[in-house]
């Protein structure tokens, strides 16, 4: 790889971390507000990998700390319950804080999205 290939990829990379700083718990509460009953982590992560087409990008340990400070917010709440398989598991469920947070969030990330693409629009078609 040259050097500018290398420093590139590594503003692609740095770029993509800031911008998934609040898409991370944006998708967590669209998860958990779709959800029927609480999950646990390990399910959020598999759901996000699933319908979030790379929201966490391979970074399942990147989920807990988003989850910890969404809880800490008053967005979600948690209990812990025992496993049969292994060690307890904290199960997440989004409040009514959380669902009108969500609200704000998407109407954000959609005025966020929609105006990023009007400057976008036939640059890179």
């Amino acid at each position: 790889m040259t050097e500018p290939e290398s420093s590139a990829d590594s503003q692609l990379k740095k770029f993509q971390k800031e911008l998934s700083a609040g898409t991370v718990s944006l998708a967590l509460l669209a998860v958990l507000a779709r959800a029927e009953e609480p999950m646990y982590g390990y399910l959020i992560a598999k759901k996000l990998e699933r319908v979030g087409d790379g929201v966490l990008s391979g970074k399942q340990s990147a989920l807990y700390p988003v989850l910890r400070n969404l809880e800490g917010a008053g967005l979600l709440d948690s209990f812990v319950e025992p496993s049969m398989t292994g060690p307890p598991r904290r199960y997440y469920r989004i409040t009514e804080a959380g669902r009108a947070a969500l609200r704000e969030w998407a109407a954000a990330w959609r005025a966020t999205r929609d105006s990023v693409d009007s400057v976008l629009e036939g640059i890179l078609e």
